[in-house]
């Protein structure tokens, strides 16, 4: 029970279990919230090389303000503490503005935005409480360069970023630090939609000339949670392959 504890939001997506496993290595037990798929959580865990920490899956729809301070609320009755917050739910819903819904434009910004303020709001009583933690936003590339046809998406993303910067100055002096990790294309089931045209078109763009994976992510989030970033918040890291500098 000495373990840290880690919450995942959107721990079934392929960026999500990556820094699962990674954080699982790192001995965290580990609070994985899902929304849909209850059956890649459980079998992420049954995968996890590491059998002695503990592991709580919660259900809830993180965009809803109550069902984020019910993750949360769940994560403290079973583990007394909360160490890292990841925030990495999110979901797109692309078209050109001519043609994008406002239903698509609310659900995006809700799930992206809203669904990470409602995570900070919640655990951020826990961390001041505690005098400790480590908050990080997953953000994106296209928040910093954005992208036709995305617009929901890149301002749910660049929201992502000013609220990073914004909440590391108001919770530095209680010792938490709150970072964004910015990936570029990372091959996911996200982006598995993508046509081979577009692929082949992004990797022009994309000066080390190969995609990124899931593990290049779990791989930034690891530093930043280890104690060699205890001097670094409201920063956004890109891992981009240079895509975007």
């Amino acid at each position: 029970m000495n373990a840290k504890t880690a919450i995942i939001t959107g721990a079934s997506g392929g960026i999500g279990t990556a820094i699962a496993r990674k954080l699982n290595l790192l001995g965290y037990n580990l609070v994985l919230n899902y929304r849909k798929n209850k059956d890649i959580v459980e079998n992420l865990i049954k995968s996890f090389d590491n059998k002695e920490t503990q592991n709580l899956i919660v259900k809830a729809d993180i965009s809803v303000f109550e069902e984020a301070k019910l993750l949360i609320n769940e994560a403290i009755k079973e583990f007394n503490t909360i160490d890292v917050l990841v925030n990495n739910a999110g979901i797109t819903k692309d078209n050109l503005i001519l043609l994008m819904s406002e239903d698509d434009f609310d659900s995006v910004i809700n799930t992206n935005l809203k669904g990470t303020f409602n995570c900070i709001k919640h655990v951020s009583k826990k961390m001041v409480k505690q005098k400790h933690g480590r908050i990080i936003n997953i953000s994106s590339v296209v928040a910093l360069s954005g992208n036709a046809g995305q617009s929901n998406y890149c301002s749910s993303k660049a929201g992502i970023i000013g609220m990073t910067k914004s909440l590391a100055k108001e919770l530095a002096r209680k010792n938490i630090l709150v970072n964004a990790v910015a990936p570029g294309f990372i091959e996911t089931k996200m982006t598995s939609n993508l046509s081979d045209s577009v692929k082949s078109e992004m990797l022009k763009n994309i000066p080390l000339n190969k995609f990124g994976s899931p593990d290049d992510i779990a791989n930034t989030v690891e530093f930043l949670v280890s104690k060699n970033s205890s001097y670094i918040t409201g920063q956004v890291i890109s891992v981009n392959g240079g895509l975007y500098m």
